[in-house]
């Protein structure tokens, strides 16, 4: 019988990165004059909403990934491959490399989890050395963006879904693995694992940490 194996599991903006990468591109994208003040500003209405904890996932998924509608796929994974080089890299928590080392050494499968695309998630997970990234997908056809996600979103509940289906795969075990994240969105998650960390909370997850006695930390850029 092969042995059972742990997981740490990383959230990624606000814990692995200290900053919210979707409302990062879209400034960028404004900032190159792609995208107008309007969809910055309906971008940090959404931001607000994730700090809050009552962001409606599915309809701002929505939202967004239709504006990619026929977009070919490799074009934006290259687009978005430079943008996190250039804009994303250098918000990599120092304390984030230091439990990734430390989980590597003592035996832990490490993996994204995260609501956001693989189109940045992916690039992080390679600039840190992480292996594995579950997160939400779009649909593609005929190497074009559909404009539609596909489900489950990689959110809230969705995260565990995600991660109970790669866990059979690889032969973990979550109860006795890690979960690290900001957002009280992944309070299923927290629940789930044996070993909830907390980092760089939101209102209503640093309120609830303190109710459970969990230790709360915060993580700053390398």
């Amino acid at each position: 019988m092969a042995a059972v194996k742990r997981a740490a599991f990383f959230d990624l903006d606000k814990t692995l990165v200290n900053v919210n990468t979707g409302t990062l591109y879209v400034r960028w994208r404004v900032r190159e004059g792609h995208m107008g003040v309007r969809e910055l500003m309906r971008a940090s209405f959404w931001s607000l909403q994730y700090t809050l904890g009552v962001l409606d996932a599915e309809r701002m998924g929505a939202e967004a990934v239709r504006t990619l509608t026929g977009v070919p796929e490799q074009q934006f994974r290259d687009e978005c491959a430079s943008w996190v080089r250039s804009e994303v890299l250098r918000h990599v928590a120092q304390k984030a490399r230091d439990e990734l080392r430390r989980r590597r050494d003592e035996g832990y499968v490490c993996a994204i989890l995260t609501s956001s695309s693989p189109y940045v998630a992916e690039p992080v997970a390679e600039h840190v050395g992480i292996e594995h990234v579950l997160c939400s997908r779009i649909q593609v056809r005929e190497g074009s963006f559909t404009g539609a996600l596909e489900s489950p979103l990689c959110y809230g509940a969705g995260k565990v879904d995600k991660a109970l289906q790669w866990a059979e795969r690889h032969g973990v075990d979550l109860a006795s693995s890690a979960f690290y994240t900001d957002s009280v969105s992944d309070l299923p998650m927290l629940e789930r694992v044996g070993e909830p960390r907390v980092i760089n909370p939101d209102p209503r997850l640093s309120r609830l940490a303190r109710r459970r006695g969990w230790a709360v930390e915060t993580w700053r850029p390398s």
